[in-house]
């Protein structure tokens, strides 16, 4: 009888195997197809390979002789540019874009479709429509431009041009950005703003210490994703900078070599592997640290509801 209760009160091990049997496929497939390759990538990291002879161990080599690349040094430029211009600036954009879009005028919808359009364009069909766009003599931004007597650039032949025409790229789509700032003033208690019209606040301080502090979550979210994705951007560069016939070249003075760009050149153009291997273990460092450290700082400026 004792030994009946003890076996009932014994945990049943038959759940937690059938949970693993069911999760079994995707613990697999991360196994083979994730966890595999990156720990690969990272003996790679320390190897020269290109692919038709077997890896040769060369220890620090390749992250040393990338230090002396300048090719590197200005991808890592090129892409720090993008990144610490392109994210501050499109997040302040989208969240004047949802503020507008929050007020409540007539054609609310279609505007907020408009918006949110150029974010559902495929990156593809995006990067050769600006190419038209920015193109300096039939381009429909510099006859614009002609006509209100202002300069006209050569976007995409001239260095100094070619990464503000990225940036319009960029910010152009910043709509799924609008669109979460627009769901986060949703969330915001009108009475909050009852009670600072109350106080005698004006619309400025009204965002200020009530719009702004409830949007900080919103905005660490958008700024650890705006990061992850500026320091990864490849394709607008590399079609861009794509000639008729030839492959992408980084642009003219390799002003849009980003950093992707250059890992994808020594990887699959010149097939040192070793190298390329070097630059994501790099890259996937520097964006965790970066992730870190902005998660440290949002103590100070981001504010919770229970706060």
């Amino acid at each position: 009888m004792a030994e009946a209760t003890l076996a009932r009160r014994r945990p049943s091990r038959r759940p937690a195997w059938a949970g693993f049997a069911f999760s079994s496929p995707w613990i697999i497939g991360l196994v083979v197809f994730m966890a595999g390759p990156i720990l690969v990538s990272l003996y790679y990291s320390f190897t020269e390979f290109n692919l038709f002879q077997s890896p040769r161990w060369v220890g620090l080599k390749n992250y040393a002789t990338l230090l002396e690349d300048p090719k590197f040094l200005g991808s890592v430029f090129n892409t720090a540019y993008l990144a610490i211009i392109g994210v501050p600036l499109g997040l302040a954009f989208a969240l004047l874009v949802a503020l507008a879009l929050n007020f409540p005028v007539r054609g609310q919808p279609l505007y907020r479709a408009i918006v949110y359009l150029p974010a559902i364009v495929p990156v593809v069909t995006a990067s050769y429509l600006w190419r038209w766009v920015f193109n300096a003599q039939y381009g429909y931004l510099n006859q614009v431009l002609g006509r209100v007597g202002l300069p006209q650039p050569n976007w995409l032949a001239d260095p100094l041009w070619t990464k503000p025409a990225v940036l319009i790229i960029i910010w152009w789509g910043i709509g799924a950005t609008a669109v979460i700032y627009l769901a986060a003033l949703k969330q915001v208690p009108q009475q909050l703003y009852e009670a600072a019209a109350v106080d005698g606040a004006n619309g400025w301080q009204r965002f200020w210490y009530v719009t702004w502090p409830a949007l900080t979550p919103v905005t660490l979210f958008q700024l650890i994703m705006g990061v992850i994705a500026a320091l990864q951007i490849f394709a607008p560069t590399y079609l861009l900078t794509q000639s008729r016939g030839n492959g992408a070249n980084g642009g003219p003075g390799d002003s849009l070599l980003t950093y992707t760009m250059h890992l994808f050149h020594n990887a699959f153009v010149f097939l040192k592997m070793g190298q390329a291997a070097a630059m994501a273990w790099i890259l996937f460092l520097v964006i965790g640290l970066l992730t870190l450290l902005i998660l440290l700082t949002s103590r100070r400026w981001v504010h919770y509801g229970s706060e």
